[in-house]
């Protein structure tokens, strides 16, 4: 039988009673499972963690001291307890490394989604659809406004000029991912790295993800105009050059806001729009869906005389 209290939100995060452990808590915590190394995932100084290798690896780098006291590492696939609670962690397809959550109790599969995408990406691990009487699904993207459009068109966006191009993106996961696709469907570009983002990279070829050529960011290159070069930075770096000559400014988001006042748009995104996640839904045949990190209010109301949905948050 479904336990509605087997997760529930408390000041630190969304807690598994049954197993005392968080799922990506937002303060640090005694156990904690981390979907993946994003910060608004991966908070620091918890005292044991439990994720994948890569995740691992990110978090310490970019956590350094304060990454936590403990890691406890774990293969896709390769399923382990916590006070009896059986974890298994599934690829999300999110970034590298990210892992939805199985937890199976009582009888019981429940399948926390983090944050997760089905289109194609080379620079990840592809997500995967498993069975779930649970399903607690992550809803940023879950309006039917919203649908993605197709990647390699978007990309193709950068061969209508040879101009220079301020490329904003985060660095974990996004950069890498349009690093790939710069390379494969815009070759006649040299993609140049911000400083930041050149040791999150280099994890991804340590672990058998290289994402392509680049090259580090050189000033003098990107004063050279009409070069074809495309300097990827982080936000904060984007938005200081907000008074940029000589490039286009443009930054990589499926969030419409982020493309305002830039010279290009480019609705790149990292996450399930609405018809992906009616489809995970529909393959992993839940017998209720909880949902959280957005707005659950559509799914809601689209499956209001067929499926329960429960908005944690």
């Amino acid at each position: 039988m479904i336990r509605q209290d087997f997760l529930v939100f408390d000041e630190y995060g969304l807690y598994c009673k049954a197993g005392d452990f968080y799922l990506d808590p937002q303060k640090p915590v005694k156990q904690a499972v981390i979907s993946h190394a994003h910060g608004d995932h991966a908070c620091p100084s918890n005292d044991t963690i439990f994720c994948t290798a890569p995740t691992a690896s990110i978090m310490r780098l970019r956590l350094k001291k304060n990454a936590g006291g403990s890691f406890r590492i774990f293969n896709f696939h390769e399923p382990f307890l916590i006070n009896g609670v059986r974890i298994t962690f599934v690829p999300a397809g999110h970034i590298l490394g990210s892992a939805q959550v199985l937890m199976e109790y009582e009888g019981v599969r429940y399948l926390y989604t983090g944050d997760f995408k089905l289109q194609e990406d080379p620079t990840c691990e592809p997500a995967e659809i498993v069975k779930a009487d649970v399903l607690i699904t992550e809803t940023t993207f879950a309006d039917p406004s919203v649908a993605h459009p197709d990647t390699i068109a978007e990309i193709q966006k950068l061969n209508s000029s040879n101009h220079n191009v301020l490329l904003g993106a985060y660095a974990l996961g996004k950069s890498q991912r349009l690093i790939n696709l710069i390379n494969r469907f815009c070759p006649q570009r040299t993609v140049l790295l911000h400083h930041s983002i050149l040791p999150v990279t280099k994890v991804y070829d340590e672990y058998g993800y290289p994402p392509g050529n680049y090259l580090p960011y050189n000033r003098k290159l990107m004063k050279s105009p009409g070069q074809g070069f495309v300097y990827i930075v982080p936000p904060l770096t984007f938005d200081c050059y907000y008074r940029a000559k000589g490039v286009l400014r443009v930054f990589a988001s499926g969030w419409r806001r982020l493309q305002a006042q830039n010279d290009m748009e480019l609705y790149i995104s990292d996450h399930a729009d609405w018809r992906d996640i009616l489809g995970f839904i529909g393959r992993s045949e839940p017998a209720e869906v909880w949902t959280l990190h957005g707005r659950g209010e559509y799914l809601k109301a689209h499956f209001a005389d067929t499926l329960p949905v429960k908005i944690l948050s």
